[in-house]
C-alpha cells in the first residue's frame, strides 16, 4: 500500500523581476545536513533563470535568494535556462537542465565543487535535427511513428532548417558510477532514453551515430499503461534502494480537456539500469488539489527532484498557477 500526502505549495513566484512570473520544476538535494533547492524561476515574457534557496525542512523554506543563482550567458541557453536537476557523483555536484535558445531545447550541464562556484559544460544531448535522426534510427528498424508526431516542429518552416534540432530534453544523471560509467536518461518524444560513458569527453557527433544506429538499445521506458500512452519523460534522479534504481517519472495521456501529467514510479536493475523489473500500473499520484487542476497549463503533477528523511520520500513537483 502506498501512502500519499500532498503537503501542498512550499515556494512561490514573488514580486522579484527574475520569478514574478512564476517558479517551478525544483531541484533537490542534501548534502552537509543542508537541504538545498535549485528551481526554475521565470519572468516576463516567459525567460528563465535558476533561483536557489535553503530548506528548513523537507516542507518549508528558509533562506531564499533575492537574484538568480545560474542565469544565461551562452548563445545556446539565452532565451531560458530550465527544469534543473541535481546529483553529487563522487566530489562533483552534477547540475544539468534544458538550455532553450528561443528554438531548440536541449540537456546542458553544470558541475561545482562547492555549490557556490558552477562551471558550464554545455550541451551534452546530441545535435540533431530529425530528418538525421530519423535516417540513422531507423536504418535497421522502424521507430514508433510519434517520434515523428511529437517532433515535427521543423516542418513548420516550409523546409529543413538545418538551425532547428531535435528537442532532447530532461537530463538527469544516475547519483553515482555504475560498473565504472556514468549513466544518464534524457527525453525525445515519447520515449526516455538512457546513455553512459566512462568520461563526458567520448560524447563525440561519432558516439551518437552509432548511438542512434543502435536506437531499440538505448530506449529505457516507452509509454505502457492507460495514464502514460501519451508520452513519458524523465523526472527525479534516480534513487538506490536494495531491489533497485526507483525511477520517478512523469507520465502524459490526452483528455478531452486536455493533456493530463501523473507522477509514475518503475524499478530498474542495480547493475543493469536500463533493464525493467517492474513498473507502477497506475499513478503514484496525479492532479487532483485545485493547485494542479487549474493554472496556466493544466492537470501537471511533474517530478523533479526528491529527498529522504526518516523513511520518507520527499518529492517536489512543478504544478503551474494561474497568473494573477
Amino acid at each position: 500500500m502506498i501512502t500519499v500526502i500532498k503537503h501542498g505549495i512550499i515556494i512561490g513566484k514573488r514580486v522579484n523581476e527574475f520569478e514574478c512570473d512564476g517558479v517551478l520544476n525544483p531541484a533537490v538535494i542534501k548534502h552537509n545536513g543542508i537541504i538545498h533547492m535549485f528551481y526554475r524561476a521565470v519572468s516576463t515574457g516567459n525567460k528563465s533563470t535558476i533561483g536557489y534557496c535553503i530548506l528548513n525542512s523537507p516542507t518549508e523554506v528558509g533562506f531564499r535568494m533575492d537574484e538568480p543563482i545560474l542565469v544565461p550567458e551562452i548563445a545556446y541557453e539565452k532565451v531560458g535556462m530550465e527544469d534543473p536537476r541535481i546529483v553529487k557523483i563522487e566530489d562533483e555536484f552534477m547540475l544539468t537542465y534544458t538550455a532553450y535558445d528561443g528554438i531548440n531545447a536541449l540537456g546542458a550541464l553544470i558541475v561545482s565543487k562547492d555549490l557556490k562556484s558552477f562551471d558550464k559544460k554545455g550541451i551534452i544531448v546530441p545535435k540533431l535535427s530529425y530528418p538525421r535522426f530519423s535516417e540513422l534510427a531507423e536504418a535497421k528498424k522502424d521507430i514508433n511513428e510519434k517520434y515523428l508526431r511529437y517532433n515535427s516542429y521543423w516542418k513548420s518552416r516550409g523546409q529543413i532548417d538545418p538551425n532547428i534540432l531535435l528537442w532532447d530534453k530532461n537530463l538527469i544523471f544516475f547519483p553515482e558510477r555504475i560498473d565504472g560509467y556514468l549513466y544518464f536518461m534524457h527525453r525525445i518524444k515519447p520515449d526516455i532514453l538512457i546513455t553512459r560513458v566512462k568520461e563526458l569527453s567520448d560524447l563525440t557527433k561519432t558516439f551518437w551515430i552509432e548511438y542512434f544506429m543502435h536506437f531499440q538499445d538505448c530506449i529505457m521506458i516507452s509509454p505502457k499503461h492507460a495514464h502514460e500512452i501519451s508520452y513519458v519523460g524523465g523526472g527525479c534522479p534516480p534513487i538506490k534502494t536494495p531491489a533497485g534504481w526507483l525511477i520517478i517519472y512523469h507520465g502524459v495521456h490526452d483528455e478531452i480537456e486536455g493533456y493530463i501529467y501523473s507522477s509514475c514510479a518503475a524499478l530498474f536493475e542495480l547493475e543493469n539500469p536500463n533493464k525493467e523489473i517492474a513498473r507502477l500500473p497506475y499513478p503514484l499520484f496525479q492532479p487532483i488539489e485545485v493547485w494542479e487542476k487549474k493554472g496556466a497549463v493544466n492537470n501537471v503533477c511533474f517530478p523533479s527532484g526528491t529527498i529522504v528523511e526518516e523513511d520518507i520520500l520527499y518529492i517536489y513537483i512543478m504544478v503551474l498557477l494561474m497568473k494573477e
